[in-house]
């Protein structure tokens, strides 16, 4: 028998910093932090016409933060193979929430950012989003509470699984160091 979790840490690429940000990448893990460990992954890179298409919007100072960054954080969201449309992407986050699981409460990097973004998506697609408003968390909180504990990156940065990884061990150091795990 698998393990079910009750605790997934997101991260979303997008094209906007606004509620309707066209996102281009979604990423996730599934992790228990009072065990300090990491569960199944989630990644889908989705095509940005699609999710304009739904009303996603792009920003321009966005699309010029991207320019600026490396290489492979670029191609990962521009290079079309594997790309996917949102709505198939947001119906897959959906099964593997409901597989890998129960309750989850959802981290996200800002009280109003992943979480907010990838629940307007659904909602522009008439979608149920997977998880319960009151079952959002803010990562970003928790690490401003705890700035000695540093992140250790071992992925490539604003790859959203990758973020998604780095974030959710980052937030079980947090724990174990806060005596809360």
């Amino acid at each position: 028998m698998s393990t079910t979790y009750s605790n997934v840490m997101l991260d979303l690429e997008t094209m906007g910093t606004c509620p309707d940000a066209a996102i281009v990448s979604i990423g996730a893990v599934a992790f228990d932090p009072l065990r300090g460990e990491l569960g199944p992954k989630f990644y889908a890179r989705i095509t940005l016409d699609s999710a304009v298409a739904i009303g996603g919007i792009i920003e321009p100072d966005t699309v010029i933060w991207w320019l600026g960054q490396g290489t492979d954080a670029r191609d990962e969201i521009t290079h079309p193979i594997g790309q996917i449309h949102i709505n198939s992407a947001l119906i897959d986050f959906s099964s593997w929430i409901a597989d890998h699981t129960v309750e989850p409460c959802l981290w996200g990097n800002g009280s109003d950012f992943d979480n907010v973004i990838l629940r307007r998506s659904y909602e522009r697609s008439s979608l149920t989003a997977p998880w319960k408003y009151w079952r959002n968390r803010c990562y970003r909180t928790i690490k401003s509470l705890h700035p000695s504990i540093e992140m250790q990156r071992r992925g490539t940065h604003h790859n959203a699984l990758h973020d998604a990884i780095d974030q959710a061990n980052h937030l079980i150091d947090i724990l174990d160091h806060a005596g809360l795990s």
